[in-house]
Formats: C-alpha cells, sequence, structure tokens
C-alpha cells in the first residue's frame, strides 16, 4: 500500500519554522517515518536559511531537497494551480529520492526573508501553505498535516481574514473552518498523557459561561471519535476534570458539575462508554489515575495543559481533533530571536510528526 506523504507547513518565514526542518532533515531524522515528507517554504527563503545554519556550525552541509514549483497563469492563483498540480499526479512520492531529504513545495513570499523579522507582505504567503495544506487533506493526498509555527499578530495585521470574515485567529479556527466543522478540539499530549479541553483560550472569568451541556457533550463525543479513528482504540477510557475545586464538593463549591457535566457524562456511561463523572482535578493528575486512562478532558486551558507540560514540555505535541483529517503541530513560537542563529530545537516537530505518521498508520487499520 502507498504511504501518504506527511506534509509540513514552515509557517512565519522569519521565524524558526525552516530551521526545524533543516535541522531534522540534516540528522537524517525526515527518513524516520517511511513516508515521503513534503514540505511549503519559498526555497529561496529556504536555501539562505540552509546557509545561515551551516555558517553558524550547527549544519555541516545543506541536506538536499527536490522542489516542485508551480508558476501561476492569469487566471488561477499560485493556491489554485500547485494545489491542482498536485491533485493531480499522483506519483509525486517518485520525486524524493534516495538523496532528497523532503520535496519543497515552493510558495514565492512577497518580499524578502529577513530571519528574526516579521514582514506582513508575507502574510500572504502564510496562509497559502495553510490553503494548500487543508486541500491536500481534504483530497486524502497526504497522510497529516504537521503545522510549523505562525505570526497571528502578522496575519491580522495583513487583514488575512478566515472563512467567515473574521480575524485570522490561529491554525485550528482555519482548518475549522475549511473543514466545515462548527466545533473542534484542542487536545496536547506527550508520553506521560493526553489533555483535551472543553475550553481554550478564554480569559477565566468567562470560563463558567462557557461550560454548557452542548459544549460538554460535543467534546466528549469528538474525543471519543478520534481516539477510535485516529489512535485506534476500540473502548478508550476517559477521565473528566470537574470545573470546581473538589469537583464542586457536592454543590457546596458551585453547581456545575451537579447541572452540567454531570448530566452530560452520565448519558455517555449509560450508552456503554467507559468515562468517569467529574473527578477533581487536583487527584485525577495522579498516577494511579493517569496509568489506568486514554484521555482526559480538562474544563479549561491552565487546569489541564500546566500539569501535562511539566511532565514533558520539549515532547508535547498539539492536536486537532474533529477534523476530518490529522493536523498536529509543534508546542511553541515563531521564536523570532532564535531564527537563523542554529539555537532552535527541532525536538517539538519531531514529536509532531512522530505521533502524526503513529496516527495515519493506525487510522490505516481501523
Amino acid at each position: 500500500m502507498q504511504r501518504l506523504p506527511l506534509l509540513i507547513t514552515t509557517g512565519e518565514p522569519a521565524g524558526i519554522g525552516m530551521d526545524i526542518v533543516l535541522l531534522l532533515a540534516s540528522a537524517g531524522k525526515l527518513q524516520d517515518f517511511k513516508r515521503p515528507v513534503w514540505v511549503t517554504a519559498e526555497s529561496e527563503a529556504m536555501q539562505k536559511r540552509a546557509d545561515k545554519l551551516v555558517a553558524t556550525g550547527v549544519m555541516s552541509s545543506s541536506p538536499a531537497w527536490q522542489t516542485i514549483t508551480i508558476v501561476p497563469d492569469d487566471n488561477d492563483s499560485f493556491v489554485e494551480q500547485l494545489s491542482h498540480y498536485l491533485l493531480d499526479n499522483d506519483d509525486t512520492d517518485h520525486y524524493q529520492t534516495s538523496s532528497d531529504t523532503f520535496i519543497l513545495l515552493d510558495i514565492p513570499c512577497g518580499a524578502p526573508v529577513t530571519a528574526g523579522q516579521i514582514d506582513i507582505n508575507n502574510a500572504v504567503m502564510v496562509a497559502q501553505q495553510l490553503q494548500i495544506a487543508h486541500q491536500l487533506a481534504i483530497n486524502k493526498k497526504v497522510a497529516a498535516i504537521v503545522t510549523g509555527p505562525l505570526q497571528k499578530s502578522a496575519l491580522i495585521d495583513a487583514n488575512i481574514k478566515l472563512l467567515d470574515g473574521s480575524k485570522f485567529s490561529g491554525h485550528t479556527e482555519f482548518f475549522m473552518q475549511q473543514s466545515d466543522r462548527d466545533k473542534v478540539v484542542m487536545m496536547l499530549a506527550n508520553q506521560a498523557m493526553k489533555v483535551a479541553l472543553v475550553t481554550t483560550h478564554l480569559a477565566l472569568k468567562d470560563v463558567p459561561a462557557a461550560i454548557t451541556q452542548k459544549n460538554v457533550r460535543q467534546t466528549v463525543q469528538i474525543v471519543l471519535d478520534d481516539m477510535h479513528e485516529k489512535f485506534g482504540l476500540t473502548r478508550p477510557r476517559v477521565l473528566v476534570c470537574g470545573l470546581n475545586p473538589h469537583a464542586g464538593e457536592g454543590g457546596h463549591l458551585g453547581v456545575e458539575e451537579i447541572e452540567v457535566i454531570n448530566p452530560v457524562l452520565q448519558e455517555f456511561i449509560a450508552a456503554g462508554v467507559d468515562i468517569s463523572e467529574a473527578m477533581p482535578a487536583d487527584t485525577l493528575f495522579t498516577p494511579r489515575h493517569l496509568n489506568t486512562c486514554d484521555a482526559v478532558i480538562a474544563m479549561y486551558h491552565d487546569q489541564g495543559l500546566p500539569v501535562l507540560k511539566s511532565h514533558g514540555f520539549g515532547d508535547t505535541v498539539n492536536l486537532t481533533l474533529g477534523l476530518p483529517y490529522i493536523r498536529t503541530s509543534v508546542d511553541h513560537g515563531t521564536a523570532l530571536d532564535l531564527a537563523g542563529h542554529g539555537s532552535a530545537s527541532a525536538t517539538s516537530l519531531y514529536q509532531a510528526l512522530v505521533m502524526a505518521n503513529e496516527m495515519a498508520d493506525k487510522a490505516l487499520s481501523v
């Protein structure tokens, strides 16, 4: 069976996205997955970044890659041209010879790239990477998308909009809208645990109002579906945090568990799902419980993620559950101050690739 490629979007060209790809390629780590690896970036910028890293001594020589460049005509955008080319060519993996570490999908920037210096003229190119990634994934031309870091402020300043016309707010919202989904779930995972979130980037004062029965129900269902379809688990064991200290302590410290969370969880329990009722977060995140579960659902960002990151910050991977394809991501930003200096770590990108590859393999077996 042909193994579809893993697609890496390098994101903001002034950041470390290209650095970490080049570091893995130079170390021979992109060959670990027994799949072709495709990378979106500008060819000229990638070569200049490789030259800078060689000059720092972190790489002895520039890794080899194969470039696919499509020149748009007057009628089609670059995104359409490149996407159509790749969608119409089933044998693009043959471009990757034994000496090539990856296939570079050459997407031109709007302005010259300087490591560490954001130029909003390149924001369109960053958005094009995501559009191409979505088109290839939704048409099953790649096994998974692995996203490098982007600078949201640069896309907002460049007036890049989401599909619904709202300002650009991140990878997650972009892929959700492109896939016509009204709910996706953020999950972070490392070797110690997998933690999904009911709410994500909200002020703490706004969290209780966002903990609705609909939101909890949708989150649980998406976690269950993806644990089966993308992790290959036939009957995942899921533990759920309460919102309040001691999970409300019988209503004395809050009633959300009684009125909102547990009624939904009891629906799933009655249907035969292996899921807990709301548990106190301070005891849930202990080895006794974590050793017997496949995933944890936390109610808000800083309830679950500090614990997870304390068990493995460098190897943590960001996942988007609920999409019609696999998307993993690095768990760090653009690190503009590190770009081109040879001091960036590629550990998170490697772990994101490992997880994407494992999920792609398990999805085939379900």
